[in-house]
């Protein structure tokens, strides 16, 4: 039986910069994969891109996580900086895009896969491929894997349930449990949303960029795409968490499973009050009175999808600006402001992330090790944190990550 100090269960990102962190102390590490390479969740992410953090102070961070006391020690013992810093040693440079999203300058995932093996490669990490582990069991000091390997530690970084031809497929909750550890409800998050109206999915490619997304309290300001399905990109994908939370999870037994009366909010124009807009069109009717009012709103929509919100607010388009009746006015002018989209549904085959996860008031948020199970520490989507789309949740997973294997060092 083979014998380790550090057992890393799951190759992703978590995986891999725990590897790193133990691997500082210890030079007894294996990382445990059970697919044929590491980090393959890692190379879907940003289009391919990879968007791997988020330039925003820490504090902005975890103010959008929805567990903000438990990620603070982690967050500030390996923060957004401390993360690029270990690539840009290798002379990896970062770029900054909209909403203060990091790309690695080559826009290639590839480029940020390969300095984490280089370094894994680097500290000798053990890398068994292929490895798919079935049990683990605590006996004495060890932790006995597979009935094969032996370590005096063991991180949990499996990956939660989202994209499971990469491997995650749910094994580290079934672990987790098997040491009695409670996981809370697992859910998709991050997930382009289904439409009821089927018109508007024939309007497939038309993007809005900053408009604001409102769902009950909630709401989003980035880009919105429409899709041959119904709603994706940034803002949605954020707003659909909110949706989650709220919906009978257990209905969706397929993607086409009904909601009942959600609706989301699109506001086209967020940077205007009402009142102003209200006050700005009524000065331009007399300017422009014989133009038709589907050409006037080509200053505010794209050409495809204009004749289609028209219809939706039953507003002749071909009626001139100065006949326009006081109904029509208001209709237009509200539904700027506030266009209500019903949702039917999610579309779970794209989710980014899992919702739910190994609950976190049983992890000493100071070490990510187990309250119940010494020696056992847990790290990335496994968990129950979560954030909105653009760098945030990678920057848990490798914060978390770094954490569980710099705290092993308590066992050496």
């Amino acid at each position: 039986m083979k014998e380790y100090e550090v057992a890393i269960i799951g190759g992703g990102p978590a995986g891999m910069i725990a590897g790193i962190a133990a691997s500082k102390h210890s030079k007894s590490v294996i990382i445990l994969e059970k697919t044929d390479s590491l980090g393959k969740k890692l190379l879907l992410t940003g289009g391919g891109r990879c968007n791997i953090t988020n330039n925003s102070p820490i504090k902005e961070h975890l103010k959008l996580t929805n567990t903000k006391n438990f990620l603070k020690h982690s967050f500030y013992s390996f923060s957004n900086k401390d993360l690029l810093e270990i690539f840009e040693i290798k002379d990896l440079q970062f770029v900054e895009e909209k909403y203060k999203r990091i790309f690695p300058k080559t826009n290639d995932v590839t480029s940020i896969l390969n300095i984490l093996t280089d370094y894994l490669n680097e500290s000798n990490v053990n890398i068994n491929l292929n490895y798919m582990v079935k049990n683990i069991v605590k006996n004495d000091e060890y932790f006995i894997i597979n009935n094969s390997i032996k370590s005096k530690t063991v991180i949990l970084a499996t990956g939660g349930i989202t994209y499971p031809q990469t491997g995650s497929t749910g094994d580290g909750y079934k672990i987790a449990k098997s040491f009695n550890h409670d996981v809370s409800a697992l859910k998709h998050g991050l997930v382009p949303l289904i439409v009821k109206d089927k018109d508007l999915n024939n309007l497939s490619g038309i993007s809005f960029k900053d408009i604001k997304i409102s769902y009950a309290k909630h709401y989003s300001t980035k880009e919105i795409l429409i899709s041959h399905f119904g709603l994706s990109g940034p803002g949605i994908l954020d707003i659909s968490n909110k949706i989650i939370e709220d919906i009978d999870y257990d209905i969706l037994k397929n993607n086409n499973a009904n909601f009942k009366d959600i609706f989301i909010k699109i506001d086209f124009l967020p940077e205007i009050n009402k009142d102003k807009l209200n006050e700005n069109f009524i000065r331009e009717i007399p300017l422009n009175g014989k133009i038709k009012i589907k050409n006037y709103l080509k200053k505010y929509f794209p050409n495809k999808f204009i004749d289609f919100y028209l219809k939706k607010i039953n507003v002749n388009g071909n009626i001139t600006m100065s006949n326009l009746n006081k109904n029509d006015k208001k209709n237009i002018m509200n539904n700027i402001k506030e266009f209500p989209i019903e949702i039917n549904g999610i579309f779970k085959d794209l989710s980014k992330i899992t919702i739910g996860g190994i609950a976190i008031d049983e992890i000493n948020p100071k070490t990510m090790e187990s309250k119940k199970i010494k020696g056992l520490f847990f790290a990335g989507e496994l968990l129950e944190p979560i954030s909105i789309s653009g760098g945030y949740n990678l920057q848990i997973a490798f914060s978390t990550g770094h954490l569980a294997g710099e705290s092993i060092i308590n066992y050496l």
